[in-house]
């Protein structure tokens, strides 16, 4: 009795002490939670509220975040978003200096709430979802999560002037997305898009409240516990969002307002008590129509580019390609779409006209902004209309509508389905049929010349039962088509290799030295100059279009002209994809050897990076991922594995949209497929030759690995290889050891000269800082296939932190 007494005694008294250390949301200095399953969050008195890490799906990392605990799904509400997701292992504390410190698995820092001026006391997660930081002499608040929102305002919560909150990329990425709501400096809330974050949204901008006047401006958003949400003025007048009023019990249901990954503002209720995994349901959103809201000049708009943007019955965008175009990434259905087929002014066979290559679909109502116009006819009919758009090679739609016909071209922005613009949109595409179709196609080998000819004899043969029963016909018109094609072959192997016995069909133009010169007008505009020969403007008749092209003219080295010749041909000829500069003929007469190229009007990376304007961050990080691709189909999508062995910015041409195009195959090294490496002498330009090409060890596709990043860390900095820092710090650095430098520093914005729009992209940067270091690993067994760099690129697998690039060799540090 008495034992149960003291049991009892001990019960009433520590219980509530238990209950309180538990349940009052109280977190001492010291608490640490690990990234795993079994950890335990931090809980709000109420316990509706958690903090800690929450395992993504379909990949073993954690996010650290703050979610709704007691409904089913467990919705994030708040998130560290400056870094992407943790690995297992990672540790958060509440550190007595700095309040929340993240921590890797191997203790290495990636974040913290920033600030070091105060003695951290405790923390406190409260029932609203509000994580405080408390400390000082007097227990102020030093920080909070509701200060920092990343996609949610929650009801208590409020926005000051400079707020903002971001989208994430998808439902499953919490990556920075497109699109954000922004209470502007001046009184103004504004949801917009892209990544334009100085006070100027108006091209991007898809709602404004108004609320700016200089007398009576707004300085507050206020989400009230009663479920709305309102813009509190300087004369305490109140401008409601939404919704204003709502028969939804605010006691029985939790709330959320949040910027959906698709870009609109959508409030939520939750049943509280709910125990089956019953869905948020929207209770009110803005804007009302984000695909007709959207209507700057600039920007992919709800959907990517070339795509097209209807609503759905809740309010929701509902992207979808073009007949005959598909995603650029399969994996997100809300982004940029592509054409499956090559629409060029280069990709007309010879003699054939564009109606028989390509055709068009149609689709009513669908429109895209003035942005991508180049003509306009007025008046015009519908059947003109067509026909203009397949007859101009420039053209990929036409919209007839109002009795004008609008011709736009490539990239399409913020397409829409829009009944009020009661016109006709005609989508050029390219006919299956058409040879070349497919430009994905991976080089198919060649059959031997010989077998071609056994099939063809035989089909004459055949076919000339069929003729009639006159025999001295049958054989003259067997003789007159062999010997007509024997010719045709005959004249065909002297052009190609008028000195060997060897055999190579092409497909290519053979041209004349006279028609080239026509072309050129004697060789009269400079393009540029290479190791072996220069390039001059041209400009060819091609049946009744004249083509602009840029000659090559090998005739710098006349030792080595003929291999260079036979190589850049016999390689780049047999290739087809839309990062690859189209090689449409060539010269071998006599002496003379040249190359015939389509023309790309922007000139070379090298001169866009390295000029006085720095280009934009997404064009620059679009170019790196393009050439990627380019790589990818050489090294692996080749019947033949082609390495190019002179990958640089000077070898990197851009066309009409500045897409990136790889040039430049004189020093490319053929690899059979039973072949990964080979011994060569060393190929290539000073600063991108990669350390295995000085050893006595086998060159394999990996060369390009390490050009390609040299390069891409030039593109990421616009600096080149070797070149002198406007810090001071140093001249005459080499590019390659001072990132290294400042990734190792945490300082990517000195390696980016404060660029702006790529140091609020951070998360892509570090990643593309971090393939670049993966890409220049002295030791050519640690870097990447081409593959997986295009893939880490564009998101697709993780980037690991590369280790030091230079193990074997003495890098300064100074």
């Amino acid at each position: 009795m008495a034992y149960a007494s003291i049991h009892l005694i001990f019960f009433i008294f520590l219980f509530p002490i238990h209950a309180l250390a538990q349940n009052n949301g109280t977190v001492a200095v010291g608490r640490i939670i690990t990234a795993n399953e079994t950890s335990s969050p931090w809980l709000s008195p109420s316990e509706d509220f958690a903090f800690g890490f929450q395992r993504l799906k379909d990949c073993d990392m954690f996010l650290l975040s703050i979610w709704y605990n007691k409904i089913p799904d467990k919705t994030v509400v708040w998130y560290v978003n400056t870094i992407d997701p943790v690995p297992r292992g990672s540790k958060v504390e509440l550190n007595s200096n700095f309040g929340l410190v993240l921590r890797g698995p191997q203790d290495e820092a990636l974040w913290n709430s920033e600030f070091t001026s105060n003695q951290v006391d405790h923390g406190f997660l409260n029932d609203t979802g509000n994580f405080i930081i408390k400390g000082g002499s007097d227990k102020r608040w030093l920080w909070e999560s509701f200060r920092l929102p990343t996609n949610t305002l929650l009801p208590f919560q409020e926005l000051e002037t400079g707020s903002r909150l971001i989208s994430r990329q998808s439902e499953t990425n919490f990556s920075r997305g497109r699109f954000y709501l922004r209470f502007r400096n001046d009184g103004n809330l504004v949801l917009a898009t892209g990544s334009v974050l100085t006070n100027v949204d108006d091209d991007a901008m898809y709602y404004e409240s108004k609320t700016s006047d200089p007398l009576n401006s707004g300085y507050r958003v206020i989400f009230n516990s009663k479920g709305t949400i309102f813009i509190l003025k300087k004369n305490n007048e109140t401008q409601i969002l939404g919704p204003v009023s709502t028969s939804v019990s605010t006691s029985e249901n939790y709330f959320r307002a949040t910027i959906d990954f698709d870009g609109v503002f959508t409030m939520y209720y939750h049943p509280m008590f709910s125990t089956t995994n019953s869905k948020w349901s929207a209770l009110w959103s803005m804007p009302d129509n984000i695909c007709l809201s959207i209507k700057g000049e600039r920007g992919s708009g709800a959907c990517g580019f070339n795509s097209i943007c209807s609503l759905t019955n809740d309010q929701k965008p509902n992207c979808e390609c073009p007949e005959r175009y598909v995603l650029l990434d399969p994996n997100n259905k809300y982004g940029s779409c592509i054409p499956n087929f090559t629409l060029s002014c280069a990709q007309v066979e010879p003699n054939s006209t564009d109606e028989e290559v390509y055709d068009l679909t149609v689709h009513d109502d669908v429109g895209w902004p003035s942005a991508s116009d180049y003509e306009i006819i007025n008046p015009s009919n519908e059947s003109f209309c067509r026909q203009s758009c397949l007859q101009d090679c420039l053209c990929a739609v036409a919209i007839f509508r109002n009795d004008s016909c609008w011709k736009k071209k490539l990239p399409l922005s913020n397409g829409r389905v829009d009944i009020k613009l009661k016109g006709r949109a005609f989508i050029k595409y390219r006919k299956s049929d058409a040879p070349n179709f497919n430009p994905r196609s991976i080089c198919p080998p060649v059959p031997p010349v010989q077998e071609r000819w056994k099939d063809r004899i035989t089909l004459i043969l055949v076919g000339s039962v069929f003729l009639g029963s006159s025999l001295f016909v049958n054989l003259l018109l067997i003789g007159t088509t062999c010997f007509g094609r024997y010719l045709i072959f005959w004249k065909k192997k002297i052009m190609i290799h008028p000195n060997t016995n060897a055999v190579v069909e092409t497909n290519l133009h053979c041209f004349a030295y006279k028609e080239l010169v026509e072309a050129t007008n004697g060789f009269k505009e400079e393009l540029g100059k290479g190791a072996c020969g220069v390039v001059y403007k041209g400009e060819w008749q091609k049946s009744s279009r004249k083509i602009i092209v840029a000659v090559k003219k090998l005739d710098r080295m006349p030792r080595d002209a003929e291999k260079e010749f036979r190589a850049e041909m016999n390689t780049i000829g047999q290739t087809n994809h839309k990062n690859l500069v189209r090689l449409f003929g060539f010269c071998d007469e006599g002496q003379h050897r040249l190359l015939v190229y389509e023309y790309m009007c922007n000139g070379n990376l090298a001169s866009l990076l390295f000029c006085d304007k720095k280009p934009r961050w997404n064009l620059r990080s679009q170019i790196a991922i393009e050439i990627a691709r380019g790589l990818v189909y050489l090294h692996d999508e080749c019947s033949t594995q082609i390495s190019h062995c002179d990958i640089k910015p000077q070898n990197i041409l851009l066309d009409d949209h500045y897409n990136a195009r790889i040039s430049d195959f004189g020093l490319a090294k053929l690899l059979a497929t039973n072949q990964s490496s080979t011994l060569s002498g060393i190929r290539g330009t000073k600063g991108y030759v990669a350390p295995e090409w000085y050893r006595e060890t086998k060159i394999t596709v990996k060369v390009d690995v390490y050009s390609f990043g040299v390069m891409l860390l030039e593109i990421i900095s616009c600096r080149r290889k070797v070149d002198d820092i406007e810090s001071g710090e140093r001249a005459n650095t080499i590019l390659t050891d001072w990132a290294w430098d400042c990734f190792q520093e945490g300082r990517l914005d000195i390696l980016v000269g404060n660029d702006f729009e790529a140091l609020e992209d951070e998360l892509k940067l570090e990643r593309f800082v971090m393939v670049g270091i993966w890409c220049i690993q002295e030791d050519s067994t640690c870097r990447p296939t081409m593959r997986k760099v295009s893939q880490m690129l564009e998101g697709i697998v993780e980037v690991m932190v590369p280790p030091c690039p230079y193990p074997f060799s003495f890098t300064s540090q100074g």
